[in-house]
């Protein structure tokens, strides 16, 4: 876990000095880096061999564009949050089978797995940050 939060810290450092040199391209894909992240951290998790890598990312992308199209179209649209969940979990369900054809089932599972805790590991280096600004604003 130690090894992970390390990852996580220095893709956030790495991040954070590629935007301060390009800051535009932030602004047009604000969610690219934490994607970037997240891509990493699946890898790590998976362990693909270059074949499975081949057949899994390119199915990924489509249910990772899904997925963001459900999240976006819930917010605009100002939809029940229950309604949003159920939407989401039917397409995990069906990527669950498309995963499938690429990976074995137990890598299937690790990734969701991995998915939900990318989100987790996220939060906490967030928190982090934020309590680490919040000690160095407050000792000045």
């Amino acid at each position: 876990m130690k090894q992970l939060l390390l990852i996580v810290s220095l893709f956030f450092t790495l991040g954070a000095s590629v935007i301060a040199q390009d800051g535009d391209d932030e602004k047009k894909n604000p969610g690219g880096r934490v994607e970037a992240l997240k891509i990493a951290y699946i890898t790590q998790k998976l362990n693909l061999s270059p074949d499975e890598a081949q057949k899994f990312w390119p199915i990924y992308n489509k249910y990772a564009a899904e997925i963001r199209k459900v999240k976006v179209d819930g917010r605009l649209n100002k939809e029940n949050e229950i309604d949003i969940e159920e939407k989401l979990l039917t397409i995990r369900k069906k990527y669950n089978t498309e995963f499938a054809k690429a990976i074995s089932p137990e890598k299937v599972n690790a990734f969701f797995k991995a998915e939900k805790d990318f989100g987790t590991v996220l939060q906490k280096e967030l928190m982090e940050r934020r309590q680490q600004r919040q000690e160095k604003k407050n000792s000045q």
